[in-house]
């Protein structure tokens, strides 16, 4: 695959890429995900806030969808729970899991004992996603916790992106912990930045790039580790949910899905868009069309709406706009993207101080 030298992946030798919602969703790739990541000619690393599976068992289902990869090329949240683990905890510590045998698997493998039981008087408990857990798994967790033992999640993510749709994720779990503790645990994956780093200790990187479905996992986590992000819309989010992003979950670039990898930076990068001129007064973004007909991926407006909105929001904490269209082109693009509309009438000849 010959790659133009203004593409987006061109700039940056190495992807930091999640997975659920952004490569594949379930037991099927992401559109466009095996032939895009074929042959792109720069370290693909793939970071899972997922640790229902060990590193092995994720490249082997993704080697059944079509993907190549090894094994070392997989970061998950269980590895670096692990870790976090180990270095506050003496070795052969007891640690109550409450996740998937990978989870055990890691806490095994860096020298601590995973137990099951409040009563095998763990000083630490590892939360993390399983399909598997249950009601028994909860209640010998919230004794531990109530006992006094660290509370460690993998992660906090509510919902998990499959094929038949949105499910409950490790977030979902944990928050049953919460309410019954009334305690909130630390987290070792994503928006933590540790996991960032776990995943660039394998190789010498100096521009990597974080492509994630999420705003608050994801793009948090690529912005708290000072990297630059793509936000793919095949997953979570949706361009709607991008307009009232907060600072700290504000991504550099935004795209339907990962196949704009190998788009022009410039048309995938969150800036002014020559197509649409944008005013912000207070909670009220106007869209206008320039008539300018220029190639788009149906998120052009969504950029130019996001630029301008953050460049009066520099420093501020998110919240949904009132978005309207001030002509048919606006209102289609907007309806397109999936961004619910107020519709405004300009008198002929008027001036509303419109930002392009």
């Amino acid at each position: 695959m010959t790659l133009e030298a203004e593409s987006l992946v061109s700039e940056h030798d190495c992807l930091l890429l999640d997975l659920d919602g952004t490569v594949y969703r379930g037991a099927e790739p992401v559109e466009g995900a095996v032939a895009t990541l074929t042959g792109l000619g720069v370290k693909t690393l793939f970071v899972t806030n997922n640790a229902s599976r060990g590193p092995g068992e994720v490249a082997a289902r993704m080697q059944r969808m079509g993907f190549t990869l090894d094994d070392g090329d997989v970061v998950t949240s269980a590895q670096s729970a692990a870790r976090l683990l180990a270095s506050r905890l003496s070795p052969g510590a007891r640690v109550l899991v409450v996740g998937a045998d990978a989870l055990r698997g890691e806490v095994s493998g860096v020298g601590l004992r995973p137990v099951r039981s409040a009563a095998d008087g763990a000083v630490a408990v590892v939360q993390g996603h399983s399909t598997r857990t249950g009601w028994d798994d909860l209640a010998e967790a919230a004794l531990t916790i109530r006992a006094g033992a660290w509370w460690l999640a993998t992660n906090l993510d509510d919902s998990l992106p499959t094929e038949r749709g949105l499910l409950p994720g490790n977030g979902s779990m944990v928050a049953a912990l919460r309410a019954a503790t009334g305690l909130i645990p630390d987290v070792a994956g994503k928006p933590q930045p540790a996991i960032l780093h776990d995943a660039l200790t394998r190789g010498r990187f100096r521009s990597p790039l974080v492509v994630g479905d999420r705003l608050d996992t994801d793009i948090a986590c690529a912005n708290a580790a000072g990297l630059p992000s793509l936000l793919v819309c095949s997953g979570v989010t949706t361009p709607g949910d991008l307009l009232a992003a907060t600072v700290e979950q504000r991504p550099t670039h935004v795209a339907p899905d990962i196949r704009s990898l190998e788009s022009p930076s410039a048309s995938t990068r969150i800036c002014q868009q020559p197509r649409w001129r944008v005013d912000v007064d207070g909670a009220v973004v106007t869209v206008l069309s320039t008539g300018t007909a220029d190639e788009d991926d149906g998120l052009s407006i969504i950029r130019a709406i996001a630029h301008q909105l953050w460049q009066v929001d520099a420093g501020g904490g998110g919240g949904m706009p009132v978005i309207c269209a001030g002509d048919d082109d606006a209102r289609r693009a907007l309806a397109a993207s999936s961004v619910s509309t107020a519709s405004v009438v300009l008198p002929r000849g008027s001036s509303l101080g419109l930002w392009r």
